[in-house]
């Protein structure tokens, strides 16, 4: 019994090495953060109990794994290789293989879908340049593009943006905190002096400028447990101090807005909560943000009545709206079924755009390619929603078409962006991919044809 107490043990260190291994790897890697910085950061990730539920899982799954090992090894010390391989094949081979040819079958079948679309080439951008439509009729060509690299050449990845008629790209910095009753998110070390990771910011935003595309900043807070809008504090003390952090990171990254001349600068999203709670800090936190950063300014307000409790929309130049709405009760939907989706919704913006005098602006919308994709569009899959959800690029093609054709003529519309896109995605893993990106999908070319009008009402 302590034999194996120990051997469990010895699995466990072994464990917590991997995955600190594991961790610093891709925080250099995929984070791009210096190999100092990515070890105070797994640290600090210790405090969250998702990852060290993560932690455990991989503990679990190890030492299942050397379980079996083991197992076939004492096998073979006593009953010779040959016993051993065979058991190897029934116990472990052969219903390995069993799961994996199921898992295929499922994947195929959830991928299939007889849809053909007649790509369009002819809408598209091969110049490199943005054409900047955007100057004829303010349209936001916009798209929410993740995925940048500090050490890479982002040339390549611009071209493509611009092949689909993309000339706005929001820069996303996320803001962190572990979950609704935290009471302080990270902030800046010093306000205004620039981490590695802002730096990569910079410079995408100057290569990005280089191409003609126009930037909205959009800082964004991600809660490791539950949903900004939900924030939810005891008293007024907290929320107090809650805010204080939010404050110095809106500040830092309105002084980033300001250094690289960003056009647009949304100083929130889906902040519902603390919009109810500080309405008076938050008109404070306006003023200091003008006083600092001269361009444009919108806030994303959630579609489901968050833009009700903002009181300072006299004081944006758009309306931002995540406009993730329901527009249809059943999957794989008809172009008219979505469309007539869109008519209350409609007709709520525009009255929402006549009350304030501002146009509407889509600070995120987006649909995953999937049967129930317009059900309801603000709910995330996730790498195993193939074994249970019909893959339908048809669906994400027809959600965006009936968008445009209902929104992209009416005069107080400002555009959309879209999300999202990112660089380092392939082609290659298009045919199973459920998720919300329209890159290399029928959806893309959609969006590029509309992007490339400037007709309007």
């Amino acid at each position: 019994m302590k034999k194996e107490l120990f051997t469990i043990l010895r699995v466990y260190i072994c464990n917590w090495i991997l995955s600190l291994i594991l961790f610093v790897i891709g925080a250099i890697v995929i984070a791009d953060v210096t190999f100092i910085d990515s070890f105070k950061y797994f640290f600090e990730a210790l405090e969250r109990t998702n990852f060290l539920k993560a932690i455990h899982v991989l503990f679990i799954i190890i030492y299942c794994c050397f379980l079996i090992f083991r197992y076939f090894i004492r096998v073979q010390r006593k009953k010779g290789f040959k016993l051993m391989a065979k058991q190897l094949s029934l116990r472990l081979f052969t219903p390995a293989i069993v799961l994996f040819g199921i898992y295929k079958f499922i994947v195929i079948k959830n991928s299939y879908e007889n849809f053909q679309y007649n790509w369009i080439p002819t809408v598209e951008n091969n110049t490199g340049i943005s054409k900047d439509l955007y100057k004829i009729d303010g349209k936001h060509r916009g798209m929410n593009v993740f995925g940048w690299n500090y050490d890479n050449d982002h040339t390549k990845a611009i071209d493509d943006l611009v092949k689909s008629n993309i000339e706005w790209v929001a820069i996303v910095p996320f803001l962190d905190q572990e979950n609704e009753q935290t009471l302080t998110m990270r902030v800046p070390k010093e306000i205004g002096q620039w981490s590695r990771r802002d730096s990569l910011h910079i410079k995408t935003i100057k290569e990005l400028k280089k191409k003609n595309i126009h930037i909205m900043l959009k800082p964004h807070l991600w809660l490791s447990n539950g949903w900004r809008s939900n924030i939810t504090h005891t008293n007024e003390s907290d929320w107090d101090t809650w805010f204080d952090s939010y404050r110095a990171n809106m500040i830092h990254y309105a002084k980033m807005a300001a250094l690289t001349d960003v056009e647009l600068f949304c100083i929130g999203t889906e902040l519902k909560s603390s919009l109810k709670a500080q309405p008076k800090k938050w008109n404070l936190l306006v003023k200091e943000i003008k006083a600092i950063y001269k361009g444009k300014l919108t806030y994303a307000a959630n579609w489901d009545g968050e833009y009700e409790f903002i009181d300072f929309w006299n004081d944006m130049d758009y309306i931002g709206i995540q406009a993730y709405f329901p527009l249809t009760q059943k999957p794989n939907p008809e172009m008219n079924i979505v469309r007539n989706g869109w008519k209350t919704h409609i007709d709520m913006l525009e009255s929402l755009s006549i009350k304030h005098n501002k146009p509407i602006l889509f600070t995120e919308v987006g649909y995953k390619s999937e049967a129930s994709g317009t059900i309801r569009p603000w709910e995330w899959g996730s790498a195993l929603s193939i074994l249970s959800k019909q893959k339908s690029d048809k669906t994400q093609q027809i959600a965006f078409e009936a968008l445009y054709q209902e929104l992209w003529n009416k005069k107080w519309f400002a555009g959309t962006y879209i999300w999202q896109w990112n660089t380092q995605s392939k082609k290659e893993n298009t045919a199973t991919d459920l998720d919300f990106s329209p890159r290399y999908k029928p959806a893309e070319n959609t969006i590029s044809k509309w992007y490339s009008t400037t007709n309007c009402d």
